[in-house]
């Protein structure tokens, strides 16, 4: 299995933008083949930080993942809002 930590931080401006465009990845991501968990959090000590925490069956899931439509479309858009942190894990 793999799990992606996904560390974003944004600016007070952007936060319900990129909060928004997030919540978008995670419904659409939560359907996708091989997701086994897909959630997005927000820090209780830092209001500038969330976090996307992913889980996925294998390597083939994330890379299916990566070029589905909902993925391409949305982290651009998120990148742009805010600065991304990726962390993965394999187990």
């Amino acid at each position: 299995m793999i799990r992606l930590n996904v560390f974003i931080q944004v600016n007070e401006s952007n936060r319900a933008a990129l909060l928004e465009a997030a919540k978008e990845l995670v419904a659409s991501s939560l359907k996708d083949e091989g997701c086994i968990a897909y959630d997005i959090f927000e820090s209780a000590t830092r209001p500038d930080v969330l976090m996307i925490c992913e889980t996925w069956t294998d390597e083939e899931s994330l890379t299916a993942h990566e070029k589905a439509v909902h993925f391409v479309t949305l982290v651009p858009k998120i990148q742009t809002l805010g600065t991304m942190k990726i962390e993965k894990f394999t187990f």
